[in-house]
Order: C-alpha cells, then structure tokens, then sequence
C-alpha cells in the first residue's frame, strides 16, 4: 500500500481516502542515528525491538537507507516518532539519546501583535499554540530532508511543508503550516462546524461538516478540520512569505468520528487519536521554527501564543521491588529497576529499600498503575530471561454465576445436537422488524453499516445498521445459508447481547439471550430448552402460555414461562415468515432471557436418590375443545396428580369432527406415577387417576375416552 505525498493530514496534493494507515510508523535507519548511536546489525536490532514490544514487520531497502516498518500498539504513541523509537533503542542497549535542544532566534515583534486565538470549542480542543515566521522564501527542501522523508514514503512538496511532516515523524506531534496573509486579520477561531457547513480542502474537494467536528477558522470560514486536513484557501504556496504555525491538542474522539465519517486519514488524525503528549506542542513548535529559518530564511516573531488548558503532570506511581518478583518470577536487581525507569523518562521523587516512587514522563500516559512499571522493567530486562518452568503463584479467580451458568446452557445445547453459531451484532431493518418480543422501542441505528458480510443484503434489503433486537433472526438467515449448502440437519445456537432501548436513554440495555434454531419439529426444540432449564434448576416447572408473532406459526408458538414468568419464546416459523427469508424448509426458532434462568440457578446441585421403588404408567385419552392448549392440560394434570407425579408426557392429537363434534380434539398423554418410599397400591393410582379426571373435567370441560 502506497502511501499518500504528504503525511502530515494537513498539506494533500492528491486524494487519500483509499489510505488508512494501517502501518503508520516506518522509521529510516539513517535518520534513527541522528538521535543514536546504531552499532548493532539490524537484524540484532529489530529482535531486541520486537522483544521489548515494538513488533518488526519487515524492512526494505531504500536508496542507502533501509524503511523499517514496526507495529506500534495504541498505548504507546509515544513511538510513532523516531525520536521515541530512538529513546527504545537507548534504553535496551544502554547508549545515549541524542534530541535536539530546538533553539530559536526570535526578533523584536511580539507575536501577540499580529495573531489572536480564541477557543470557542474546548471540549474538541484542549490546547492550541501559534507562532508567527515572516519573510519566508518557499522552494525545494535540501537533499538531506527530501531523503529522510522519502525513505519513510513521504513524498516532498516544499521546504515549509516538509519541516511539518519532518517534525511530525521526528517527535510525533502534528504540526500545520497557514500561509498567514490568507488567515483574515490574523485571527483563528476553534469552534464546532456548523450543520451542513461545506469546506474545501487542501485536495480541492468540498466537504460538508457537522456539528460535531471541530474546524480551526479565521473568522471568515473553516481554513482547517482540526487535526484531519486543511483548507485550499490558506495553504502554503510558492507566493507564500509569512508562515502562521500551529501545534495543537485536540480531542481524539473528535478526531477520531470525523476522520472517520470524512474519510480522510492520515498519519496526523491517527496520532491525535492515540492522545499525543500534550507537553511536546511547544518544542515541536520550537523545532519546526528552528529548521524553516534554516531553510527557508525569514524572522520568528518573539513569543508564543498558547490558548487553553496548561498540561498537567502526571501522578506518581510505586513500584515495590518484592512484586517484580511475585509477578515476573525471577529478582531483577534494584538498581537496574531504578535505573531502567529514570532511562525510560521516569523522575523518581522518593525511594527506599523496599520501593521507589516515579513521576512518569508526560509522553508515557500508559504508565498508571504499579504493573505498568513492572512490565517496563520485565520487557526492558527481557522476558527472554524468565525461564519456562518459573514458579509464579497465582490464585484461581471466583468464576461468576453468570459463567457458570453459560457453561451448562452451552453444555446441554450441544448435548442435544446443537452447534454453537456467532452472527453480527447489526442487522437490516427487515431483519430487525421481524421479530421483536422483548421490546417495542425503536432500534439504535449506528452511523458506521456493515460493509461486507452482508452485502448482498445491503442491496435487497437496505443498509445494515441496526443494533439487533433479537438474536433470531440472524440465526434464521444462518439456518437459510445451511440449507443452500446442503446441511439441512444443521440446528444452531447462541448466546449473545441484544440492544434494547428505552425511552430517550442514549446507552440501550444490553441484556444477554439465548436462541436456537433448528430443522425439528416444535416438540423437539421444546424438550432441549426444557434440558437447559433441568441443568440449571431440576426442579423448575416449564411451561407454556398462548402467543402471537407474525415471524411464528399461531398453532406451533408459545410464551415459555419459568415458574410463572416469561423467560422466553418458542414456535415453528409460519411458512409467510419462511419465504421471506429464504427458507427451503421447516425451521423452528426460541430465544430465552438467561438473566430469568440465571435467577432460578441451583448453583450445587443436590444428589437426589432414585427411588429404588416401581412406577405406574396411565395412558389418558382426552376430547377439548380446539382452544384448550397443551400447557393448559399439562399444568391441570400437575396439579391434580400432586407429589406422587414422577412426569407428564404429550404423545399426540387427533380430530375427528363426526364422533367428538366440530371444534373439539383429542389429545393423549401419559402420567407416571412413583413413590420414593413404598410400592404403590392400585388403590393409590386409581385415586391419583381420578383426581385427575376430575380436575380436567371440572377446569377444561375434558371428556376422558373409555
């Protein structure tokens, strides 16, 4: 991947919304031996690198020079400038760092006098700095700086706008260059943008903003998208002779959304977004000053401009020497540990023999806690020293009930022949309406759709970006994508977040369900949710109360209740729902809410003796009415069979309008019956039998068979 010709996000002679930095950080061999001394081979060099965290990529060779390509993590942005890869380098071999002092020589003219910033928007921009440089004369940058810039894929413009990228990729602070007679009165302004406002950037494209970017203007209009690109009205140019420079700290969410929403990235948005170290504005200022003089002439005005909040100094962190030790496995001497953190920018305000106290350096936000100074030492030191088979004790963490009880609804799950499936969290609007029992607010809609896993989709159905409601209906679509391969026995489930809002809340409830999908008939998918309830609670009572869905087969669904309340849905797909899908053939779905099971888990199962006496089975042949459902029958004969009722089992129906009239049914089911402490008399089972005659006689208008 090619990158754009100028890095810095700010000063684009041709488009780069194809580019998004993925390696942001190549540094030059030759230009890391202005800041130290290399007298290792490279490949020595790159290990110790990759060892200590900065990971090597590869290295190609460039004119005289070799591109190194690192993996700089996002915690340390302190690295996406030589100088901080210089510092890494310093350290681990135990040489001396080399940074220039930045000194400039300003002339009589204050700065104030001619360049005035207002922070209208704070919460986008912490701290803004301007200086002023008069009398430029813009051309070529020398050889030197054209091949540090090119060896990194840096293409060059003019010597003002290669300073900027050059001393962006020297300390990793964004710099941007204003041609200063273009900046009306020589006032910037920071303020959010306003809704729909438009602005052309430097690539000569008009972009239109929204209230939520951030734009530097001079009062006129935008004359930059604070940290992303700047304006074609103010760039530098070959007329150019005052130069306005700015270093900034902005946001880096700010950042972040609206390179993002724009499209533009560039190695200056991605260093914003990894919050850059808000102390180094005014040296990387200093810095950029010193070298345009050198090579472009012209007098810096006495003086800094600096608008905002002041940098605040980072608080102290302990590190006691015995948890280098309980941690790491091995004993890393104190006075390597001590002088390990003061080489890596630490100041240590106090220590003793147990411990010692450091003031971490402004550009390491990542040191906060005691560990993060452990990991220091021990990468510093080499994890490559930490033998295999140290003894480093650990205490088994408390698993919480909710993991606890994932592993058994999964374990009973694939028990029962299910594979276990994981879909996207974003759904079409389709999709989403299709099946919606546990809430009816209106879905989140995302401002980034899926791209890609969904794009045939994209295109029949609409954009995929909605937060999803249910996990039903993406288990349909992967039961859809089974049959058309061919795996028609495939049965799936998941267990994943759903996004419920409410009301006028901006963070939905995100509470975590369960749902299946299988080719089974409704009975079938019934008996395996009724496996993950006896997992978790074997005596919780299941059952089953009357429901309405579009997605559901009215005469095949019901509201599955868990001792009273709701813990799910269950129901064959109604053949209208099918087609809209996609579906060849049968599929039956349920979704449960693991939060109801997880209140009725047993968390240690009991033993529970097996009786070691015979059961009686009666088989009972029932004429209902049509209306009269199966739980309705089922929690009857429960009731009326009491504690000597061992299971209640469905076994079919059958209509027949000419002997039992229109609108009734039969249904047969099968009681066993069981005593945990003596034989059970005939006598005993025909009363329990006809204590349950009675009651569905009495409840449901039954007529028992002979």
């Amino acid at each position: 991947m090619e990158p754009p010709a100028n890095a810095s996000g700010y000063h684009f002679n041709k488009p780069t919304t194809t580019f998004h930095f993925e390696n942001p950080m190549i540094v030059s061999w030759n230009w890391l031996k202005e800041y130290v001394d290399l007298n290792m081979t490279h490949d020595d060099l790159v290990d110790r690198l990759t060892m200590s965290g900065l990971n090597h990529e590869g290295t190609e060779a460039v004119a005289d020079d070799q591109a190194i390509d690192l993996e700089v993590t996002s915690n340390r942005v302190d690295c996406l400038g030589h100088i901080g890869v210089a510092r890494e380098i310093a350290v681990l071999y135990e040489t001396p760092l080399k940074i220039p002092a930045a000194e400039i020589k300003t002339n009589s003219q204050a700065v104030a006098d001619s360049v005035a910033v207002t922070i209208d928007s704070p919460e986008h921009c912490f701290r803004y700095t301007a200086r002023l440089i008069k009398g430029v004369k813009i051309g070529p940058s020398p050889q030197w700086l054209q091949d540090h810039l090119t060896a990194i894929g840096i293409g060059v413009v003019n010597n003002v706008v290669d300073v900027t990228n050059y001393v962006m990729m020297e300390c990793g602070q964004p710099l941007h260059a204003f041609d200063y007679s273009k900046v009306a009165d020589g006032k910037i302004v920071v303020r959010a943008a306003k809704q729909d406002e438009e602005f052309v950037a430097i690539d000569h494209k008009t972009y239109k903003l929204d209230d939520n970017m951030c734009v530097i203007t001079d009062g006129n209009g935008p004359v930059a998208i604070a940290g992303v690109m700047g304006g074609a009205d103010s760039e530098v140019s070959d007329s150019t002779t005052d130069v306005l420079l700015e270093a900034a700290y902005f946001d880096q969410l700010s950042v972040r959304k609206t390179a993002r929403k724009l499209k533009l990235f560039s190695p200056s948005s991605f260093r914003f977004e990894r919050n850059i170290d808000s102390q180094n504005l005014d040296w990387a200022s200093r810095r950029a000053c010193e070298l345009i003089q050198q090579l472009a002439g012209g007098e810096i005005c006495e003086g800094l401009i600096d608008a905002g909040q002041q940098p605040t100094t980072p608080a102290d962190v302990t590190l006691r020497y015995g948890q280098l030790e309980r941690l790491l496995g091995i004993a890393i001497p104190v006075d390597f540990s001590k002088q390990c953190l003061e080489s890596l920018g630490c100041v240590i305000t106090s220590s003793d023999d147990a411990s010692v106290t450091v003031t971490p350096p402004s550009w390491r936000k990542d040191l906060t806690r005691e560990v993060d100074l452990i990991e220091e030492v021990g990468r510093v030191y080499g994890f490559d020293k930490i033998p295999d088979d140290v003894n480093v004790p650990m205490a088994a963490s408390h698993r919480p009930d909710s993991d606890r009880m994932l592993d058994r609804v999964r374990t009973a799950m694939t028990t029962c022949g299910y594979d276990e499936s994981v879909t996207a969290s974003l759904v079409p609007q389709a999709w989403s309406d299709a099946f919606t029992p546990w809430s009816q607010e209106a879905p989140m809609t995302t401002s980034q759709p899926m791209q890609g896993v969904l794009e045939e989709y994209s295109k029949n159905i609409g954009s995929v970006n909605l937060l999803r409601r249910s996990l039903v209906p993406s288990l349909i679509e992967v039961r859809r994508i089974n049959e058309y391969r061919n795996n028609h026995d495939a049965s799936l489930f998941e267990t994943a977040t759903v996004y419920l809002t409410k009301g006028e809340n901006i963070i939905p409830d995100q509470p975590v369900k369960m749902a299946c999908v299988s080719g089974d008939d409704y009975y079938s998918v019934k008996g395996a949710i009724e496996m993950v309830v006896a997992s978790i609670n074997p005596a919780a009572r299941l059952s089953v109360a009357a429901c309405e869905f579009d997605l559901l087969d009215a005469s095949k669904s019901g509201e599955l209740k868990l001792d009273g309340t709701t813990l799910g849905w269950i129901g064959e797909v109604s053949q209208t729902a099918g087609k809209k899908f996609g579906l060849r053939s049968r599929a039956t779905v349920a979704e449960i809410d693991l939060a109801v099971l997880q209140q009725a888990m047993v968390g240690i199962p009991l033993h529970q003796q097996l009786s070691a006496f015979p059961a009686i089975s009666r088989d009972f042949n029932f004429v209902v009415k049509n209306e009269v459902s199966w739980a309705d029958l089922e929690s009857t004969v429960q009731a009326a069979a009491g504690d000597l009722l061992e299971s209640v089992e469905y076994r079919e129906t059958f209509r027949k309008e000419e002997n039992d009239g229109k609108g009734m049914k039969r249904v047969l089911l099968s009681v066993v019956l069981r005593s945990s402490t003596a034989t059970l008399t005939s006598e005993q089972a025909e009363s329990v039998s006809g204590a349950i005659v009675s009651a569905c006689e009495s409840k449901l208008a039954a007529k028992l068979l002979g």
